[in-house]
């Protein structure tokens, strides 16, 4: 397994050993103890898996209180997948990072406590897994507009999103509610 930095501190990109063959393919999605030494030391509580069709946009979700850790990866399809960082009090506060992550590349993006996150579907239909560090709690979840200027998301040309309600009405990154 290798661990690589992004531009923000703390979001990581695994990339997991992945041993092939004509019957297909094997890999550790999960093991504490190459994570630990890695230097990500999570204690994840809930796993949550969705499948979306091409142009759904889902987030850009984070939770006030009991904020949650996120280690994600796709097992169908493709995804543009985006980290925003909502810690106040970090150099980085208000930055992004973007990535395609898909099926065919195994790679992972472990997301700490503090940013925001959220997803495009980029083909045809795409399952996403995550795994979080805390319990979804409806009454803390916010959402910050996926389309604030602010934010500078480069979002894939030629793709219409389709939002939830609430992914449609974020607020914007001046408005938020965010972290220390």
């Amino acid at each position: 397994m290798r661990v690589l930095p992004t531009s923000l501190p703390g979001v990581l990109v695994i990339e997991p050993r992945v041993f092939e063959d004509s019957r297909g393919f094997f890999f550790e999605s999960w093991n504490r103890r190459a994570m630990l030494a890695a230097g990500i030391d999570a204690d994840f509580v809930q796993d949550n898996h969705s499948r979306s069709r091409r142009g759904v946009l889902r987030g850009l979700h984070y939770q006030l209180q009991h904020a949650q850790g996120k280690l994600v990866r796709v097992v169908a399809g493709e995804v543009l997948d985006v980290a925003v960082d909502l810690r106040r009090s970090s150099a980085t506060f208000g930055r992004h990072v973007a990535m395609r992550l898909s099926a065919a590349d195994h790679r992972m993006l472990f997301i700490p406590p503090g940013f925001a996150h959220g997803f495009l579907v980029v083909s045809d239909v795409a399952e996403f897994l995550y795994k979080t560090t805390d319990y979804w709690y409806p009454e803390h979840e916010r959402t910050l507009l996926w389309n604030d200027a602010a934010l500078c998301i480069e979002w894939p040309a030629g793709i219409e999103p389709s939002l939830a309600a609430k992914d449609a009405q974020g607020a914007s990154l001046a408005s938020a509610a965010t972290y220390a």
